[in-house]
């Protein structure tokens, strides 16, 4: 056990499902832990405003509510949480040095949790509306937009359900797909198919989005004839893909390709102490469930590690 403020016996960056998973077990295993969240405890689960298929809560349950129980139970027995951000991770002999905006602390084991956050679009008018019309998150801000039309780009499960909430609040939602049918699960699908409020724009892509204060317009292109074409609209809700968040790790960790830390399966790294779990690893199923799964092993892992040189 560590005993200097800030050193641990692990550190656990990201504050989601796996990361809050990973912190009880450690905690349980009366190892001192530390958990590091550069925003919202709870991750991207805890804005969502009904989660259907977490075990146990046959009628659902709030994002935030649970992830806020989770978070409860794990600082019950030990888990500390600062808020910062992680702007380095530095292996050294026996030990890992996390340097973050509110100071470096030292970790003899290393779980990254961080999770991922919304991909953005990429063109002209997106950076400059964002909090003006464009948005990446329909629990967050649909009450913005009500009685308006907006458009959702994406067709995956995340897109169809920014779509689904919506319609509680706008007067007509579009979904703008790049493909001729949806990603998303065939239970999101029909729900979709089966609202008044939603119609589909297949085969293409928006190139720019206009306006003067706010959002006025968006251009699009139809990916199989080319076909260029504007539509008048209020709010843009971008769903199209998650990005992980280990830049801080590149150079540090193996990743994949699309910068996923790539894993056994206990959860360990090529770097020995370092762990990683939840949607930060490579094949993550994304789903809460999985992601404590992996904090879980992680954790346990974690431990017998460190059982090594104890």
């Amino acid at each position: 056990m560590a005993n200097n403020a800030s050193y641990y016996d692990v550190i656990i960056i990201g504050g989601g499902p796996a990361g809050l998973t990973a912190g009880l077990y450690a905690s349980r295993a009366n190892l001192n832990s530390l958990l590091i969240e550069k925003g919202l405890v709870g991750g991207q689960i805890s804005t969502a405003e009904k989660v259907d298929n977490y075990p146990g809560f046959p009628d659902g349950i709030d994002g935030f509510e649970l992830t806020d129980l989770m978070h409860r139970q794990a600082t019950k027995y030990g888990l500390k949480t600062i808020i910062a951000e992680v702007a380095d991770v530095k292996p050294q002999k026996k030990q890992i040095v996390i340097k973050t905006t509110e100071g470096d602390y030292t970790a003899r084991a290393l779980i990254v949790a961080s999770g991922s956050d919304r991909q953005k679009l990429g063109i002209p008018g997106e950076k400059e509306f964002t909090g003006k019309g464009v948005a990446y998150c329909a629990t967050c801000d649909a009450a913005f937009f009500r009685d308006v039309p907006v458009v959702v780009v994406g067709g995956g499960n995340a897109a169809i359900t920014e779509a689904l909430h919506l319609t509680k609040f706008a007067s007509k939602v579009t979904i703008i797909h790049r493909r001729d049918k949806l990603r998303a699960s065939a239970v999101l699908q029909e729900k979709a198919f089966s609202e008044p409020k939603i119609g589909f724009i297949w085969d293409s892509v928006v190139e720019e989005i206009e306006g003067e204060d706010t959002v006025k317009r968006i251009k699009l292109r139809q990916v199989k004839t080319d076909e260029k074409s504007t539509m008048e609209i209020a709010g843009v809700f971008v769903a199209v893909g998650l990005k992980p968040n280990t830049d801080y790790l590149k150079g540090i960790l193996r990743m994949d390709a699309g910068g996923h830390v790539i894993t056994n399966d206990k959860m360990g790294t090529n770097v020995p102490g370092i762990f990683a779990a939840g949607d930060a690893r490579h094949n993550s199923a994304r789903q809460a469930i999985t992601a404590a799964g992996d904090g879980a092993t992680a954790a346990f892992y974690a431990e017998k590690f460190l059982g090594k040189y104890d």
